[in-house]
């Protein structure tokens, strides 16, 4: 139901409804509050999908693979460098836990590294994701930035 209410554009009451149910002491699952972030992800409100977050880990609730994409995604591309560091401690968490990479986690990581100034920090990034058993599908990685500009993701 939230997905829903998100894609037709109404973030506004899936939000609400995510609350009601809260405030009943019924705690949504890892699908649920994914929803809310990713609500609060695709209209640019970081700090907002961060927040919710860290309400769900503080619930005892364990984000999945898609969890750690959507709030990645969103942290790294908001040009902010505060977000961007914490975008990144979820990446390295990610990485850590063994979940699941995909291409275009990776490629918004190196985006936003770019967009802060640290492209040096993007190729030490590019690094650690080749290792044995962590990286996406290489195909994949280079498919999405094939049409990107720059020094830094000609060389990668």
């Amino acid at each position: 139901m939230f997905d829903e209410l998100s894609k037709q554009g109404l973030t506004y009451e899936a939000l609400e409804l995510f609350s009601q149910i809260k405030d009943k002491g019924h705690m949504p699952d890892v699908v649920a509050h994914t929803v809310v972030i990713e609500a609060y992800a695709t209209t640019g409100k970081g700090k907002e999908a961060l927040k919710v977050y860290m309400r769900m880990l503080a619930s005892g609730v364990l984000p999945n693979a898609y969890t750690y994409t959507v709030l990645i995604k969103a942290l790294a591309g908001s040009g902010d460098e505060k977000l961007f560091g914490e975008a990144k401690k979820l990446f390295v968490e990610m990485m850590g836990k063994g979940v699941g990479l995909n291409a275009g986690t990776c490629v918004a990581v190196l985006e936003g590294l770019v967009k802060v100034g640290k492209e040096e920090e993007g190729r030490e990034v590019v690094v650690k994701i080749r290792a044995p058993g962590l990286a996406p599908d290489e195909e994949g990685l280079r498919e999405l930035l094939k049409n990107k500009r720059g020094h830094f993701f000609v060389r990668l």
